[in-house]
């Protein structure tokens, strides 16, 4: 990989998001990218600075009443022909400008621009998120340093279009099993054919009715829904295993084990193995740091229905929301790029918060 040049962040925040978007940094070869942005803030008498891993955490220490969190993921997924970034009248195009690193410029121009907030700040950039999550650098600092993500307040810089996201919905894995019984295909009357018993399961989920909760005010939309279908031992076999893989998405006012026990009422009398899950996180807009986070951002609202790592803060008692210039719907793709006004508007907005009276 080629050096990365030194970061400027006194800078224009969209020439900043350019040198980002340049500096390669697919989840698990962040180093270097990682030293850039430490060898940036270091310098910043305003800010203590602590390296952990490839994330870097920089942090004010003014005294205030109030303490937020701003952070964001600096891992992007594999190249796919679309670096350099190219500009194309207001737009950015390039790996990473909407997810995430517009936001990580943000929260850069921020750090290094705000030296004396209304709120003491913490900024968290960190690695793998785009990875399975044993490896998520905000996981990591979650488990071995929490002190480190502690606050009244969490904005997570991911792409929502310029819009606030509030909180995240849980989602969980699960394989429903169907028992049968082996036989030759050419006597299959001695035998249960498992994948045709799987009719059942399938009938349930055509039916189900998703739940459409409100929680601290937003609306969330759940669903559960089939996402795999294994089956069959060979040609001439009639197989006594099909195992149908559902995923459950579920709003942040049940918690893991309330989403374990709906999705076992909804399959009652058959074999649930759960493989993985992720809880939700309420957004909390009623807390008075949210609600002048949501006054000095306007707009409205809305639930975020995906997953996110604002429920690693909910975990630890911090509400929080998710806000950045990028549009979600273009993350990951190869054409992904982000509107350079937008990122300006993220800024501007993000300033006026941190610098607008806490009382």
């Amino acid at each position: 990989m080629p050096d990365i040049p030194p970061l400027d962040l006194t800078g224009d925040v969209r020439a900043l998001t350019a040198a980002l978007v340049d500096a390669e940094s697919v989840s698990g070869d962040e180093t270097a990218l990682a030293d850039a942005v430490e060898a940036a803030l270091k310098p910043l008498s305003h800010l203590s600075v602590v390296r952990e891993g490839d994330a870097v955490v920089a942090r004010t220490e003014l005294g205030r009443a109030e303490r937020v969190v701003i952070a964001g993921h600096i891992d992007t997924v594999p190249l796919a022909g679309n670096l350099p970034s190219r500009v194309e009248g207001d737009l950015l195009y390039g790996c990473g400008t909407s997810d995430m690193k517009s936001g990580v410029a943000v929260a850069l121009k921020l750090a290094a621009g705000v030296p004396e907030p209304s709120r003491d700040v913490t900024y968290v950039f960190y690695d793998c998120e785009e990875v399975e999550a044993e490896r998520n650098g905000l996981g990591r600092i979650a488990r071995t340093r929490p002190d480190l993500m502690a606050g009244d307040f969490a904005v997570l810089m991911e792409p929502t279009g310029g819009e606030i996201e509030g909180g995240c919905q849980g989602t969980l894995r699960a394989e429903v099993v169907v028992r049968g019984r082996r036989s030759h295909s050419a006597r299959s009357w001695h035998g249960v054919n498992a994948i045709h018993g799987a009719e059942p399961v399938l009938a349930r989920l055509g039916a189900y009715r998703a739940r459409e909760p409100l929680v601290d005010g937003l609306t969330y939309h759940e669903g559960l829904n089939a996402v795999g279908i294994t089956g069959g031992v060979a040609g001439n076999v009639i197989p006594d295993e099909c195992v149908v893989t559902v995923n459950y998405r579920f709003a942040p006012d049940r918690s893991m084990e309330q989403a374990r026990d709906h999705v076992r009422e909804v399959f009652e009398g058959y074999e649930v193995r759960f493989t993985d899950g992720a809880p939700g996180a309420r957004p909390g807009l009623t807390h008075p740091v949210a609600a002048a986070f949501v006054r000095a951002i306007g707009g409205t609202p809305r639930a975020k229905l995906g997953w996110t790592d604002v429920s690693r803060f909910s975990a630890l008692g911090v509400p929080a929301v998710n806000y950045g210039p990028g549009d979600p719907n273009l993350a990951h793709q190869q054409g992904e790029y982000v509107s350079l006004s937008m990122i300006a508007d993220c800024e501007r907005r993000m300033t006026a918060w941190l610098t607008a009276s806490a009382g």
